[in-house]
């Protein structure tokens, strides 16, 4: 596998498409949020909005890629990077948010997706990154902990114990 990050463009659409679609029809919750909070079938309005850049609601603007296999040519995933943390996002939520469709977990995509996810930090200035999961994902906290990712607390949110992780870049090396 050969994955790349990618920025939502007309180029991508039929990926995007079927990859929306099969989670979509899973029922399950998609995360990164950021990417199932527009209508995707208003793909010019999408890609033009998929990123926050006004922060007068309070949010704080993000950054939303795509992750793309190369060698198959299909989507397997997606994080949405938030360039700081206001409180919320630093009690719950963290700089990176990431996904992988239904049909592509258990194959190492999300270690490898993070990884290029805090090479855009890096390239944003964020020395420091949290980032935060479910403590009954284990396969989101071991993909964290493969990339460096130190736990420094789990609280309870909305009932949901959530584990906390640290990842210092200048330590580390992609």
């Amino acid at each position: 596998m050969k994955l790349k990050l990618v920025r939502a463009a007309e180029e991508y659409r039929p990926q995007i498409t079927e990859m929306l679609e099969e989670w979509f029809a899973v029922e399950e919750e998609i995360t990164p949020w950021a990417i199932q909070r527009l209508d995707y079938h208003n793909f010019d309005d999408y890609c033009r909005n998929l990123d926050i850049t006004d922060t007068s609601s309070g949010l704080v603007p993000d950054s939303t890629y795509f992750c793309l296999d190369e060698e198959r040519n299909r989507m397997v995933g997606a994080v949405n990077i938030r360039h700081y943390l206001n409180d919320a996002l630093l009690r719950n939520g963290g700089h990176i948010g990431d996904g992988v469709r239904p049909s592509e977990r258990r194959k190492g995509i999300a270690t490898e997706m993070i990884g290029l996810a805090l090479q855009k930090c890096r390239e944003l200035g964020i020395d420091k990154v949290l980032m935060v999961c479910d403590k009954e994902n284990i396969g989101s906290a071991k993909s964290i902990i493969r990339n460096g990712g130190i736990l420094e607390n789990e609280i309870i949110e909305n009932g949901v114990t959530e584990q906390r992780y640290w990842i210092t870049l200048e330590a580390q090396e992609f």
